[in-house]
């Protein structure tokens, strides 16, 4: 008595199409356009099969509240896949009955704000390479986006050779000027992720905090700094 959604590439795998036993259950299967279809209040419960980017990905879907994720390990690392998959039938059917216990995650709510070069660039909501833009909000000369992001958010010098200067501002307070690559702002979650790689250390996701790593700082003054969850960091070129 499910209502179940399947990715569009699910449906159209060959070991799928051409297995005769999946044939009867296929046919109940609904499936969603990414970026057209607005399945977020439709969803209550989501199940994984893959790493840690397919987890990221399912993420990305719900720009509001997320439904509880079950994560099955698949991948090469597993920070966010604690089930294996060898047993799911015991352990999805203790999902469902209600024997299990939620791990609440927090995301950062971030605001892109882009100067506009060229006022035509953006008609409608749509860029010129046919992106529609997230949450388009207009202002006079200014572009601004928001996402629910639940790893990361990273500024950095882009394709561009020399460092850049990036400005760190905590509640429209200066607190610090990254001369390097580029800075990482990450959640507990996201902080196994890029952070790690860039020497940070790992914050367990029950602690409520916001970490900033800088990305190959030329100061050997900068290391990252833990600053309380809620607060608005705003993180901007000089």
């Amino acid at each position: 008595n499910m209502i179940v959604y399947v990715e569009k590439k699910v449906l159209e795998d060959p070991a799928i199409a051409n297995d005769e036993n999946f044939g009867p259950v296929k046919k109940k299967f609904c499936t969603f356009r990414e970026d057209y279809d607005d399945i977020s209040n439709q969803i209550d419960f989501i199940i994984c099969l893959g790493g840690d980017g397919t987890l990221l990905y399912a993420s990305s879907l719900f720009q509001g509240s997320v439904p509880p994720v079950m994560a099955f390990h698949l991948g090469s690392l597993g920070f966010l896949t604690p089930f294996n998959f060898e047993n799911f039938q015991s352990q999805v059917t203790q999902v469902i009955e209600g024997n299990a216990a939620l791990v609440l995650r927090s995301r950062l709510k971030v605001k892109v704000v882009k100067e506009h070069r060229d006022k035509s660039s953006v008609q409608n909501g749509i860029e010129e390479n046919g992106l529609v833009s997230a949450n388009l909000e207009k202002e006079v000369g200014k572009q601004i986006m928001q996402y629910q992001v639940l790893n990361e958010v990273v500024v950095d010098r882009g394709p561009s050779s020399y460092l850049s200067n990036v400005d760190v501002f905590l509640d429209g307070h200066l607190i610090t000027t990254v001369q390097g690559d580029g800075v990482i702002v990450s959640t507990p979650t996201g902080s196994t992720a890029y952070a790690a790689a860039a020497g940070a250390s790992m914050i367990h996701p029950n602690v409520p905090a916001i970490m900033i790593t800088p990305i190959c700082p030329h100061s050997l003054s900068f290391r990252p700094i833990v600053v309380p969850a809620g607060v608005e960091l705003k993180v901007g070129f000089s």
